[in-house]
């Protein structure tokens, strides 16, 4: 079966209406000073804006009436796309990587992937560690928790990791799964 892959969406911003683009016939209006003028008609309110050589500005459309402040366009939304990249700096990303292991895992490749793990939980990643049972391997279960545990106390040995248990040693058909996390 074929898969489509799509462009993701991309994500509306909040418009502001200004001016002749609200809709309303009446807005509760703020002034440039921030002090509340009352509720009036959007003609009123446009006027008093043009006065004062400024912009009426729909701030809340679903307040009812809708909340209208007059002030300077430009100098909102650039204010507002500012906040926006600060909220958007201040976030941070926490991926999660996944380990595969196997029973059959020798000393070596097992001691390859606690680095590895340790490098992404360093990096305050998630990681997902799991093990994929194949042919008769599906016997024998209980071998998958011993190495998902095995690898755990190794993890565990390095300096500065304390692990905390997100999502706990679950079963999927023939897959075991268990997602930790550094705790600090």
């Amino acid at each position: 079966m074929r898969r489509t892959f799509r462009k993701p969406k991309p994500k509306e911003e909040k418009k502001f209406r200004a001016n002749e683009q609200i809709i309303a016939r009446e807005v509760f209006v703020i002034d440039e000073n921030g002090n509340s003028l009352g509720l009036m008609a959007t003609e009123t309110a446009i006027k008093l804006a043009q006065d004062a050589e400024l912009d009426l500005v729909e701030v809340n459309p679903n307040n009812n009436p809708p909340v209208a402040k007059i002030v300077d366009y430009g100098q909102f939304r650039y204010r507002i796309e500012k906040k926006m990249q600060q909220q958007k700096s201040r976030q941070k990303k926490i991926d999660l990587k996944e380990v595969r292991l196997s029973i059959r895992i020798s000393e070596h490749d097992l001691k390859m992937r606690v680095d590895q793990g340790y490098k992404f939980l360093s990096k305050g990643d998630k990681l997902k560690i799991s093990v994929v049972l194949r042919g008769r391997e599906r016997q024998h279960p209980e071998k998958a928790e011993e190495t998902i545990n095995r690898y755990l106390k190794q993890l565990e040995t390095l300096a500065d990791q304390t692990l905390s248990i997100e999502e706990p040693l679950t079963k999927l058909n023939d897959r075991f799964s268990m997602v930790v996390a550094n705790k600090k």
